[in-house]
């Protein structure tokens, strides 16, 4: 382990710390000034403040914790018993100067215990996917490949790790042949089949699971991958009692061109050359609560994030989970479709 992939400068911008906190993946990053370390920074601290409408421009000092969790060496017997009672991710070790000499991750099985969701997932996998026409022309979108299995069973294994072993997909085009590929496989899950007789959009096939669904569930697309903590986000959305969360991810994105503003007059008011703009963006994963399902109007066409729109409305608590960029993948389109393939093999 390289210690200095833990260690960020104060400086630093926060968007540049969720890059990192995605590479280490250990969900904690540690702030030093001339070696010393002084403070910590997670993902839930940067997740916090973004929901608090904290500017996506902050530095790493806006948002650190400055006093966190240490040991130091001669202490280093009770790390184990710091990290179980307060949930940490991992510990510094520090010397007498206040140096890191060492960092204890929370890896060994008595303290990296997974809790398991146990929650049905419900997939939207009825759709024509006219965005990556030709292949689906041949395939539906589910079963598009990304390296030697289809993207749908991505996305379920990775739900059945962290503890979902119950799956209902809501089908339509080509359904007849997502059917035979689960059919034909020997399944670790069950999976159980909504059928569109006409298309109901992202949010209208609910509908068809009235009466079988009576439990939070998670509601995803087919096309998209999460990687982030599912019970997690799932935790958060029973302590925010939320209605809905919706799981959006943060996107940057560089404009080519100079920028220019102009004011009432006519003239120049501010020029930006090639200015990067960032911005969450919905992935297509919710959390939600089965009244959803009961309250749906059968064979009724409507987009989930319209159903979102009218239960704000109405005064319901929709939340918000934010995931770095890095987090979320997405096939919807061809070029996206071969970026993810390329970061699962890699991962792989």
């Amino acid at each position: 382990m390289n210690i200095k992939e833990f260690l960020i400068d104060d400086k630093t911008t926060m968007l540049k710390a969720m890059e990192q906190l995605d590479q280490v993946a250990k969900k904690v990053l540690f702030v030093t000034r001339n070696n010393c370390f002084v403070g910590a920074i997670t993902d839930g601290d940067i997740r916090r403040w973004i929901l608090k409408k904290g500017s996506l421009d902050a530095k790493v000092l806006d948002i650190a914790n400055y006093k966190p969790k240490f040991v130091y060496q001669k202490d280093q017997n009770i790390a184990k018993e710091i990290m179980k009672k307060y949930g940490v991710e991992a510990l510094p070790v520090l010397n007498d100067s206040g140096e890191i000499i060492s960092i204890i991750l929370w890896n060994s099985e008595e303290i990296n215990e997974k809790k398991r969701l146990n929650v049905p997932v419900v997939i939207m996998a009825g759709g024509l996917g006219t965005r990556l026409y030709p292949y689906t022309k041949i395939l539906p979108k589910p079963l598009i490949p990304i390296g030697e299995i289809p993207i749908i069973e991505h996305i379920m294994n990775r739900l059945y790790d962290n503890g979902s072993e119950k799956f209902h997909l809501i089908v339509n085009h080509k359904k007849n042949m997502i059917k035979a590929y689960f059919n034909e496989n020997n399944n670790k899950y069950e999976v159980n089949y909504e059928d569109e007789e006409i298309p109901l959009g992202t949010g209208g096939g609910l509908s068809l699971l009235k009466g079988k669904i009576n439990s939070t569930f998670i509601l995803t697309n087919c096309d998209i991958l999460i990687e982030e903590d599912y019970e997690k986000i799932f935790s958060y959305h029973k302590k925010e009692k939320n209605l809905i969360t919706m799981v959006c991810s943060l996107k940057n994105i560089k404009i080519p061109y100079g920028v220019v503003e102009i004011n009432e007059l006519g003239e120049i008011d501010k020029m930006k050359e090639k200015p990067e703009i960032s911005f969450f963006t919905n992935t297509g994963m919710y959390i939600v609560e089965p009244s959803i399902i009961d309250e749906m109007e059968h064979d009724m066409y409507i987009g989930f994030p319209d159903i979102i729109e009218g239960y704000k409305k109405k005064g319901y608590k929709i939340g918000v989970y934010p995931i770095s960029e890095h987090a979320w993948l997405d096939m919807g389109q061809i070029d996206e479709m071969e970026n993810m393939r390329k970061r699962l093999e890699k991962n792989e």
